[in-house]
């Protein structure tokens, strides 16, 4: 039986590394505004976005608002109508993503670099987003439907929110190698996967991820209007 070469990797969280937001956020926002969630879901999150807006409490406190606000009313959900906002939210913002990390994606694709995404955002949404960028293989939330609707319940909870098992997984089902591969995060969450690759990267990384980045010498991005910013240690690619 032949041996194929290992091929290199990269592998990258989407939101607020590459797109410059969060699918999720704007996805609720959508479901909302067509109708499909109700008006009253933006009082989940309302206080803790304005919080953030004021610099009085954090992101992540703000994203585990939307979350919540996602998981208690996605229950009943039309998924062909859910598809329709997925795909409208995707056209509008296809081409907001990071220049740092637009061009890192097209040198990797140009270096025959397999390209991995993990996300716990919706794989209906991030599937498709990552695809048209270039990504070979998407890892996202898997929601649960019957007969149609979606029951509220997320499929194989336990691998999704764990990005190291699923990267470990998907280096060997795609036969990749952990020699010269770079992972790309922006919080806390991350750390379990970048810890495994050769070049962790942290884009605009959150006070925790930093402080962790700057302990271990690990590369800091930080993209602020038209200027990029490089931190720590250089990639070799």
């Amino acid at each position: 039986m032949p041996q194929y070469k290992k091929r290199k990797f990269a592998v990258f969280d989407i939101d607020g590394t590459v797109f410059r937001s969060s699918l999720l956020i704007e996805l609720v926002d959508a479901l909302i505004m067509n109708g499909i969630f109700s008006k009253k879901v933006r009082k989940i999150y309302a206080k803790d976005y304005q919080n953030w807006l004021d610099r009085k409490d954090s992101y992540e406190k703000y994203i585990n608002s939307v979350i919540l606000a996602f998981e208690s009313n996605i229950r009943g959900v039309s998924e062909k109508k859910f598809n329709k906002v997925c795909l409208k939210v995707i056209e509008f913002h296809k081409n907001r993503l990071y220049r740092f990390s637009r061009d890192l994606i097209k040198k990797l694709k140009n270096k025959n670099y397999y390209l991995l995404a993990i996300s716990h955002s919706p794989m209906y949404i991030v599937g498709r987003f990552a695809k048209q960028i270039g990504f070979n293989k998407v890892y996202g939330r898997l929601l649960e439907s019957k007969k149609g609707k979606f029951t509220g319940k997320t499929l194989f909870e336990d691998l999704i929110f764990d990005k190291s098992k699923i990267l470990l997984r998907a280096v060997k089902k795609e036969n990749l190698t952990f020699i010269g591969s770079i992972g790309v995060g922006d919080t806390e969450s991350d750390i379990p996967f970048l810890k495994l690759v050769k070049y962790p990267i942290c884009m605009n990384p959150n006070i925790k991820l930093y402080n962790y980045a700057k302990k271990y010498n690990w590369t800091i991005v930080v993209e602020r209007k038209d200027v990029i910013y490089k931190f720590g240690r250089k990639i070799k690619i």
